[in-house]
């Protein structure tokens, strides 16, 4: 190569792909996420850097494609490659792992798999008709898809508490808690949050409150909060524990229209005594099209089930309804914000 000769592998000389680029080929990024995620490579990685080959030949795997995989997540910061060509995880790419503390492998799992994909595909007919693609390509809502399909049912619940676990703490540390008294989480899933809650404030005891086979597979057989908590299942639109002190509510309203809402949260007011607070924990967005994280998650609930993500005005809006009022939004340094609101 002659001196001062452009270096072809230099990225400064080449085109830098436009936003549209970036959105056209997103699919194939998830789909290659997929692929290691599926065959657990980053597992294989725990104890250090290896090549393709080595990785192909413990997976059962062919090894030029899977290299070819790694070098396009390497690109996005995933995987790192060095000189003698063995791959090693990023810290961004740690959470693939499995075995590690905030493992993102389950929601991967969940969101790049067959219901989510489908979903996706059919966004085309829901613009169009104001239906939720999952609905018109399954024949029944989500949830009740859920219900009938132990297999898809426990993925969800799996990919749901990945998601949920490495915010649970978050969300916990900025909660407008009493010092004592009984905290109800209704829809509470496995119990991420409420472990987080009891174990911040030593004085509280819970109650889990979700589906019977959510429930049974709860995450609160620890030390931390031993003998401050029991498990309670039932349908929390028409009945939840009574008793509560607080009662939580993450990541529950943005699943359904605000008919659905209501029901829930009216529901909770018929536990609830004069003043009893309550916590909604969810995402909040800015009024008009300013840019926010949650505008894809929004997307997500188009496609998938009936409800949205919303404005503080259209909290404020549905806890009225229902006969709460809202106090005030607390941020958090996660996704959600924390809605406070009392029953009036």
């Amino acid at each position: 190569m002659a001196t001062g000769s452009p270096n072809p592998n230099d990225p400064a000389h080449h085109f830098t792909p436009s936003p549209l680029n970036e959105l056209l080929y997103g699919h194939f990024y998830s789909a290659a996420l997929r692929a290691v995620a599926v065959h657990r490579i980053a597992d294989l990685l725990a104890e250090g850097p290896r090549t393709a080959e080595d990785l192909a030949t413990s997976a059962g795997l062919h090894a030029v494609s899977l290299r070819r995989v790694l070098r396009l997540l390497a690109a996005r910061g995933l995987f790192r490659e060095d000189a003698r060509g063995a791959f090693e995880l990023t810290d961004n790419g740690t959470p693939l792992r499995t075995d590690v503390p905030g493992s993102q492998h389950a929601t991967i799992m969940l969101v790049s798999g067959e219901m989510f994909a489908t979903a996706a595909e059919g966004i085309v007919d829901t613009v169009r008709t104001g239906t939720p693609s999952f609905e018109t390509t399954y024949g029944v809502p989500f949830f009740e898809h859920l219900a009938g399909s132990p297999a898809e049912r426990q993925l969800f619940d799996a990919g749901m508490a990945s998601l949920s676990g490495p915010v649970d703490g978050l969300v916990a540390q900025s909660c407008p808690l009493p010092g004592s008294g009984t905290v109800v989480d209704v829809g509470g899933g496995r119990g991420g949050l409420l472990r987080a809650v009891l174990t911040r404030e030593p004085a509280l005891t819970g109650v889990l409150f979700d589906q019977p086979d959510t429930v049974a597979d709860h995450v609160l057989d620890s030390e931390e909060v031993r003998g401050r908590w029991r498990v309670e299942s039932g349908d929390f639109f028409s009945a939840v524990p009574r008793g509560g002190d607080v009662y939580l509510l993450k990541h529950i309203l943005h699943d359904w229209d605000d008919d659905g809402c209501v029901r829930i949260l009216e529901a909770i007011r018929r536990s609830a005594t004069l003043g009893t607070k309550l916590l909604v924990i969810d995402a909040v967005l800015p009024e008009g099209s300013a840019p926010h994280p949650a505008v894809a998650l929004e997307l997500i609930m188009m496609i998938l089930v009936r409800g949205r993500e919303r404005t503080v005005t259209e909290f404020e809006r549905l806890l009225s309804r229902a006969g709460f009022r809202l106090n005030r939004i607390v941020p958090t340094p996660s996704l959600p914000s924390v809605i406070e609101a009392e029953a009036v």
